[in-house]
């Protein structure tokens, strides 16, 4: 009886191991011939990628990747924990939107549970809990910036994914099971937390374990490639170390290089106010380039723009010898910025108006105008009403720089009450790069 038991058992586990080697079979088939119906095409891409890569894991896999000729899924995971993206984050974006010119397919996973854990990478002390509200809101947002440069509208090529979808339905034992394959001592070598107990910061367990988390996600995933900062390489080093466990292909892993942001020190921050967003207007994208540090011009051409090498070793050989002046050569840099996300006639606009306002000193003829009633306001109140958009704390800041000027007069005490009779007109600048006229009339 025991004999027949253990040989029933013995059959069906043997069923069970061809089925599933079937499957993967049959699923590998399945994504060569997509790969085929998606027209993939390789050639030139590691050569095309090396302007901005900072490093593969590893190169050989991903040449690998490339001559299979099949269709690849390409992690791009993203914890939305606030919906700004910068210049700095659409170089990974734009290797993935290469990537799907190519054929291939960007997997687009909101972080929705581990959002509320939040990734501790780079942060000296824990991240607030996030309610699912906002992350609704926010990933929202994110998919909105992203779309400015990925293709999103076509589902061969992009997906969304939810890592919801399998840690929300998770059990005990599932992360019990997890976690026992990975030591302590691993997770606990990362400098962030390193640096957070020597100054006697508390790391909780909830961010010990994140790397586990996000690593996993790589296995629901299946995914053949990622693209991510170099900070981020810890956390996809363990998708590798549970896809290969878990018997599936590791995943490559691309880095990308890290510039320095407008004021040639940090990288691009919000809270810096060093940043070209994505999000910002022609206008603004044109003129935050104008006021780039000298010595990154070249940089930025490099990495945030699609200018022919040869070109920018010209402007590099240019600037070294005196011959090409700084500013003519941001003006080739804005101008390749603003035609990669808003096109040539928007990249042709702009170098016009920033000539003829800049350098010509002309006020805009399409500055905005706001109707003023005659009497007399206080010079803080007036900077409320033109800039809604600003605090007082930052408009006070513009005054004490001298970035104010009511026609050609330079304004600096907020408290200053200012007189507009019936009938005039005025200029206002605001800053570098606004301008307002003010007609003054009665309602």
């Amino acid at each position: 009886m025991v004999a027949a038991r253990d040989s029933l058992l013995s059959g069906r586990q043997q069923s069970a191991a061809c089925e599933r080697v079937l499957q993967r079979s049959l699923a590998a088939a399945i994504i060569c011939l997509q790969g085929v119906l998606h027209g993939v095409h390789n050639e030139g891409l590691i050569d095309l990628f090396a302007r901005t890569t900072d490093d593969i894991v590893s190169l050989e896999e991903f040449r690998a990747l490339l001559d299979s000729r099949r269709q690849l899924r390409i992690k791009f995971g993203a914890d939305v924990t606030a919906p700004f993206l910068h210049l700095g984050h659409a170089v990974n974006l734009w290797m993935m939107r290469e990537m799907q010119e190519r054929g291939h397919q960007v997997q687009f996973l909101i972080g929705d549970f581990t959002t509320r854990i939040g990734d501790p990478t780079g942060r000296s002390t824990g991240r607030p809990e996030r309610s699912q509200a906002d992350i609704e809101h926010d990933a929202a947002a994110f998919l909105e910036q992203i779309a400015a440069v990925l293709i999103t509208d076509n589902p061969a090529l992009f997906t969304v994914r939810r890592n919801a979808e399998w840690w929300g339905a998770a059990t005990a034992a599932d992360l019990v099971q997890r976690l026992g394959a990975v030591t302590v001592s691993r997770l606990q070598s990362r400098d962030m937390f390193r640096s957070r107990q020597e100054s006697g910061s508390e790391v909780r367990m909830h961010e010990l374990i994140y790397p586990v988390l996000q690593g996993w996600d790589s296995v629901e995933l299946a995914s053949d490639l990622t693209i991510v900062g170099s900070d981020q390489l810890f956390n996809e080093s363990m998708g590798r170390f549970f896809q290969e466990r878990q018997g599936q292909q590791a995943q490559v892993i691309i880095t990308t290089k890290i510039t320095p942001g407008l004021d040639g020190v940090k990288k691009q921050s919000k809270s810096l106010n060093n940043f070209v967003a994505l999000a910002d207007s022609p206008r603004d994208k044109f003129g935050k380039i104008m006021s780039l540090a000298d010595a990154l011009v070249v940089q930025w051409l490099q990495v945030y723009t699609t200018l022919p090498l040869p070109e920018i070793e010209q402007i590099d050989q240019g600037l070294a010898a005196g011959s090409l002046h700084p500013m003519e050569a941001k003006r080739i840099l804005a101008q390749a910025l603003v035609e990669r996300y808003h096109g040539r006639p928007a990249a042709a606009a702009e170098d016009r108006w920033f000539r003829e306002t800049f350098s010509e000193r002309a006020f805009p003829a399409d500055a905005p105008q706001l109707c003023l009633r005659p009497g007399r306001i206080k010079l803080l109140d007036l900077l409320v009403l033109l800039a809604p958009d600003q605090s007082r704390s930052e408009l006070r800041r513009l005054l004490l720089s001298g970035a104010v000027l009511l026609g050609a007069e330079k304004l600096a005490d907020p408290q200053q009450l200012l007189d507009f009779p019936e009938g005039s007109c005025h200029e206002v600048k605001l800053g570098r790069r606004r301008h307002f006229r003010l007609l003054v009339q009665e309602e």
